[in-house]
């Protein structure tokens, strides 16, 4: 799928506000069927100690890998998340954490990626994978 055809599917639209991308302040910075990268502040993503908060991590690894493997599977199938993986190597404390997916496998059930994070040195801060299903109808909102 073109990364320009995302906005043209089908469907309910959710008011960007519900999105937890959103609220974490999220935003993708290019995509393609090779990789989707997109960063993520770190202030507002803190745990207690001041340090970048290892879920948020985990929502910006998530967010890329979904929306890469939405690129491959969509418009046939549709992505949910099945299992999340993560290592932190270390901690960021300031400025911006970027992200990088890439995919490990492509298939017509699954899609599994893996996803980068580095601090703005571009030290790794987190190692995720990410294993999509890929459903052949898309989960209704309740």
């Amino acid at each position: 799928m073109d990364p320009a055809d995302l906005e043209a599917l089908p469907g309910p639209r959710i008011d960007p506000a519900e999105l937890l991308s959103t609220r974490m302040g999220i935003e993708i910075v290019s995509m393609s069927l090779e990789e989707v990268v997109g960063r993520m502040p770190v202030a507002g993503n803190l745990q207690p100690f001041g340090l970048l908060h290892g879920g948020a991590s985990a929502v910006l690894a998530e967010s890329l890998g979904s929306t890469l493997s939405a690129l491959h599977a969509l418009p046939e199938r549709f992505p949910v998340g099945l299992e999340l993986a993560c290592t932190h190597h270390r901690a960021a404390t300031t400025g911006f954490v970027t992200g990088t997916a890439r995919p490990l496998h492509v298939g017509r059930s699954t899609s599994t990626s893996e996803i980068v994070v580095v601090d703005e040195e571009g030290r790794r801060t987190c190692t995720a994978k990410l294993t999509c299903l890929h459903r052949d109808t898309r989960p209704a909102p309740r």
